[in-house]
């Protein structure tokens, strides 16, 4: 009998293992289950008041896209590029208003992806970001008042002596500025519309931007008029890299950058062309 019960119990106690060695392999098969895919969202940021890269509407009108903690759309070169590119890579977008001085900051700080806003690709913003291949090749330019003292001018030398500005830290106030014999400079402004402003309201005799803010300028300010010297002996002297404009990521990430350029190696100078005229021939009509 005693050994009918002993046989009894190592039965019991075998049952007994063998259902809790059962329950803990099945707890793993449960936290091993695939978690669903997370669409990527590329944030985006741009000052949204640089027409006709960027800027700042109060509707979705020809497909402007809701600005991130704002009730604004946003606009322009910049944010059809911005579209072109998560639409072929199938991301979302999300377009962050910036501050001009703020961009880099940001693209450093991971705060936003990438600097989407016409920013040219020069050595110095190399060394804090890196940039794609070119999404645009802007010319300099310089815009005056039509019936100003400047308005015959053919040459950066024609505009000598002449009071001038332009937004601070780009290549326009930076480097061509001050090519021009005896002008006047004035400080820099902080953004495209206030360079305008001081143009329109005769606080400077002409400003020197890049072709697609000069035709913006013009599109919008009837009485200004676009100097073109590129392709002369008087035009402004630039690099490549002043006028080659480029999409700015955080220093070392190659596979964001690998991917955009992947989508603008489908594009060419024309389709380049033809999304900044589309975007200039909406922009708005008043700053």
């Amino acid at each position: 009998m005693k050994k009918f019960l002993s046989l009894l119990m190592a039965l019991a106690m075998t049952l007994s293992l063998a259902a809790c060695g059962s329950k803990k392999e099945a707890a793993p098969a449960q936290s091993e289950a695939p978690a669903a895919s997370e669409t990527r969202t590329l944030r985006v940021a741009m000052e949204c008041a640089y027409a006709p890269y960027n800027w700042t509407q109060s509707d979705d009108s020809n497909g402007a896209v809701p600005i991130s903690g704002s009730s604004d759309y946003a606009y322009g070169y910049d944010v059809m590029m911005a579209k072109y590119i998560c639409e072929q890579l199938g991301w979302n977008l999300e377009i962050v208003k910036s501050d001009w001085e703020s961009i880099i900051p940001a693209i450093q700080s991971g705060t936003v992806d990438a600097g989407i806003c016409g920013q040219s690709i020069t050595s110095d913003r190399l060394e804090m970001v890196d940039f794609s291949d070119p999404y645009y090749y802007a010319t300099i330019v310089t815009v005056v008042a039509e019936d100003g003292a400047y308005a015959d001018a053919a040459s950066v030398a024609d505009l000598a002596g002449g009071t001038c500005t332009s937004q601070l830290n780009t290549i326009w106030y930076d480097n061509c500025l001050p090519q021009i014999p005896d002008a006047n400079i004035l400080p820099g402004q902080e953004s495209a519309p206030a360079m305008i402003v001081a143009l329109t309201s005769g606080r400077v005799d002409y400003i020197v931007t890049d072709q697609p803010t000069g035709l913006a300028a013009v599109a919008a300010n009837p009485g200004l008029k676009l100097l073109d010297f590129t392709g002369t002996d008087g035009a402004f002297e630039v690099s490549d890299e002043d006028i080659n404009i480029g999409i700015s990521v955080q220093k070392g990430s190659t596979e964001l950058l690998d991917a955009i350029n992947g989508v603008l190696a489908t594009l060419t100078e024309e389709d380049y062309t033809n999304m900044m005229n589309e975007a200039i021939s909406v922009q708005p009509l008043s700053e």
